[in-house]
Formats: structure tokens, C-alpha cells, sequence
């Protein structure tokens, strides 16, 4: 397993969002430039999202146009629509994400339309991003349960994860948006999935709601899971997810896994300055 497995860091945008103090655009920018000296390869910067929705995103073009960019860093936002796009693509996003669900009732609430209408909603950014040649993620959240459904079944998630692979997304991220996923019940997940799924085209993301994070990791890499999501200190939680708590922690993920096994080689020690200032400003 040496030097085969990838972090996505998602910490600042799903583990800033739903922080309740508005943290200053400049004070992100610093957290984003330390990050990327710590060997990692892919940082989530932000959401073109509606500041109205999302207050923490405010100001997401303004981080793309000052942050420091390394060679060998893509830098990343999440689109949830044409508008997000284009205004992604002016910002030169290295690459863009889309969501979706796997639950109906989530789906309406956290973008107000059924699953299907949210994944038509996307085919115009596929279209641009194909003749812009900007790589699409996807997301799909709520793949164990979800807060207002319970129980997602694992065909569900099959399906949702499909279309946007079909679609074009080159990777799809599967989120336990309220960290009810249990080795068991990943273990299910993912018996289904990649008996049809190359493992290849997805990424595990696992909140620590119940402390099994570690553990689904390692069930994914039983499956072939190379690609995991995490954020610096362990933040995050859904604005639309009642009862979600953070992500898996970056530096968890590497001491839990050891940092032989990360593609890169993250330099530990700039991680764990990265902690330092993001629990700083936290206080402030």
C-alpha cells in the first residue's frame, strides 16, 4: 500500500461552512497558502454558492484571485450551478465539483428539487466544463442514512453515483453526511457499488459523528478506495444535515494509516501548523 493513497482536503469549504462566526477572507487565504505546503495535492477553496445560503462562502472568487499557487496543487470550489460555474471558470478553478444525493427529502432540502431535477441542473456545467476541459467531481451525500429519511439503501446510492459518472465526473466522492456509517454498513455499501463501480472513480468521505471514520477507511481500501476526504482539524458538518459533525481529520487519516502509504509523502509538521492556525483563529 506504500505511497498509494490520495487526500482530498476539504477543509476550507466543508470545514468552514457551517462555522457560525464569519471568518475573515484574508484569514482563509493564509489557512489555504499553508496548506498548500504540506505536499498535499488537491484543496477545496470554496463554493460558488449564494452568500445568502452559505454566509461562510462569501468572498470565494476573492480567495481564487489572491491565494499563492504551488506547482503540483489543484486548487478546487464546488459548483451548484451554471452561474457557479462561469464564475468558477473567471476565477480559473484548477477543477469543480457537483452534488447530489441519494436521499429525496435531502435532496429538497438542501437544494430544493427533487434528485433528478438537481442532476439535470448539471448538464450545462458538463457541457462547459468538457470544451473548457475543467475535470468535474461529484459528491453524493447522504449515502448511509439521511437525517429526515433514516436508512438510504446502497441501490440508491448506486444509482445517484452512476448518472454522474455517466455524466462526466471522473471521481465520485461518497459522503456519510451525518457519520451514521459503521464498518458493517460500509461494508454493505460498497459490496454493491463496486461490484459494479470501478473503485478508482470514487473517494471516500466519512464524518467522525460516531468515531468510525478511521475504521470505514479502511474497509474502502479493502475495496480498492484510494482517495479519501478530509479537513485540517477535523471541522465540517452540513448547514442542511441536523446532527452532522466533522469531517475525518487530515492528521487523524495520516497517523491512523501511516504517512508512508500517502501519495506525496504530506510533510507532517506543516499539517500540524495548519492545525495551529485554524484553532487560533477559531478562538479569536
Amino acid at each position: 500500500m506504500v505511497e498509494t493513497i490520495s487526500i482530498f482536503e476539504v477543509g476550507p469549504r466543508d470545514g468552514l461552512q457551517n462555522i457560525k462566526n464569519e471568518i475573515p477572507i484574508n484569514k482563509k487565504i493564509e489557512l489555504i497558502n499553508i496548506l498548500s505546503t504540506t505536499g498535499i495535492g488537491k484543496i477545496e477553496c470554496g463554493s460558488f454558492v449564494s452568500a445568502k445560503w452559505v454566509p461562510q462562502m462569501r468572498g470565494t472568487d476573492q480567495i481564487f484571485q489572491e491565494i499563492v499557487r504551488r506547482n503540483g496543487v489543484k486548487y478546487t470550489a464546488l459548483t451548484p450551478n451554471l452561474k457557479g460555474f462561469e464564475n468558477a471558470l473567471h476565477a480559473k478553478v484548477d477543477e469543480v465539483a457537483v452534488f447530489a444525493a441519494a436521499s429525496e427529502t435531502f435532496s429538497q432540502k438542501n437544494v430544493n428539487c427533487s434528485i433528478d431535477e438537481s442532476l439535470a441542473r448539471f448538464r450545462d456545467i458538463f457541457e462547459k466544463a468538457r470544451q473548457k476541459k475543467i475535470p468535474v467531481r461529484g459528491y453524493v451525500s447522504c449515502v448511509v442514512e439521511c437525517p429526515y429519511e433514516g436508512y438510504v439503501a446502497p441501490k440508491r446510492v448506486l444509482e445517484v453515483t452512476s448518472k454522474l459518472l455517466d455524466m462526466g465526473c471522473y471521481e465520485v466522492s461518497l459522503g456519510d453526511t451525518i457519520g451514521k456509517g459503521t464498518p458493517k454498513k460500509i461494508d454493505e455499501l460498497l459490496n454493491v457499488i463496486c461490484e459494479s463501480l470501478n473503485p478508482e472513480q470514487l473517494a471516500g468521505h466519512f464524518h467522525d459523528t460516531s468515531d468510525y471514520a478511521i475504521k470505514n477507511v479502511e474497509v474502502g481500501l479493502k475495496y480498492g478506495i484510494r482517495t479519501f476526504d478530509t479537513a485540517i482539524g477535523g471541522l465540517g458538518g452540513c448547514p442542511y444535515a441536523p446532527g452532522a459533525k466533522g469531517n475525518l481529520s487530515t492528521v487523524q487519516l495520516i497517523n491512523a494509516i501511516g504517512i508512508e502509504n500517502f501519495l506525496g509523502i504530506p510533510d507532517l509538521e506543516m499539517l500540524l501548523c495548519a492545525e495551529k492556525y485554524l484553532f487560533n483563529l477559531l478562538k479569536n
